[in-house]
This record gives C-alpha cells, sequence and structure tokens, in this order.
C-alpha cells in the first residue's frame, strides 16, 4: 500500500496532489527549475468523510477521487513524508477549493 493512499482526510478535508507545470517546451528546450511556475491545477487523491452538522448528520463534499480542482494561490498544508520525496501533496478545506475542472 502507498503512503498516500494511508492518508485518509478527516470532515471536510481533501487531499491534493499538486500538477507540475513542464519543464521543457514544446521545441523541445529544457526550461531552468527555477524559472517554472506553479500551477494552480490538481487532482483529488483523498477525500474526508464531510462535516458534521449539530444534529450529527454528515453532509459530504462535492469531490471525489480523481477530480481534478482550481486550487487558491495561497493555503493548504503540505504533506511531507520521506516516501514523498519527489511529489507534492496539500491538505485542503473543501470549502476552500475554487472550482472543480471538466
Amino acid at each position: 500500500m502507498s503512503s498516500v493512499k494511508r492518508i485518509i482526510p478527516l470532515l471536510d478535508r481533501v487531499l491534493i496532489q499538486r500538477i507540475k507545470a513542464e519543464s521543457k517546451t514544446a521545441t523541445g528546450i529544457l526550461i531552468p527549475e527555477k524559472a517554472v511556475e506553479k500551477l494552480n491545477e490538481g487532482v483529488v487523491v483523498s477525500v474526508g468523510p464531510g462535516n458534521v452538522t449539530k444534529e450529527g448528520k454528515t453532509i459530504p463534499t462535492g469531490l471525489s477521487e480523481g477530480d481534478r480542482v482550481l486550487l487558491p494561490s495561497y493555503g493548504g498544508s503540505p504533506i511531507k513524508l520521506d516516501s514523498l520525496k519527489d511529489k507534492e501533496y496539500l491538505l485542503y478545506r473543501a470549502e476552500e477549493i475554487l472550482a472543480k475542472l471538466q
């Protein structure tokens, strides 16, 4: 089982893998790592069960695994594990996600 699949968000939290920008142009020119911008786009890896109301009912989030989403420029909690060296994962509240891309 991969390390990411063991991370289960609580309540309305959503685990997102940020999509990396291309480091190569269409003509094959390599772009330096510092010049590559971070994209504000990601893929949902896992979703918590949702918020709980005062009456105890769970309100599920509108996202599911595999959805492509638009992320805010700032925010989210970075997830750092030794086994996830080359990939960037962030934990957001469902209400912080700007949009679902189709």
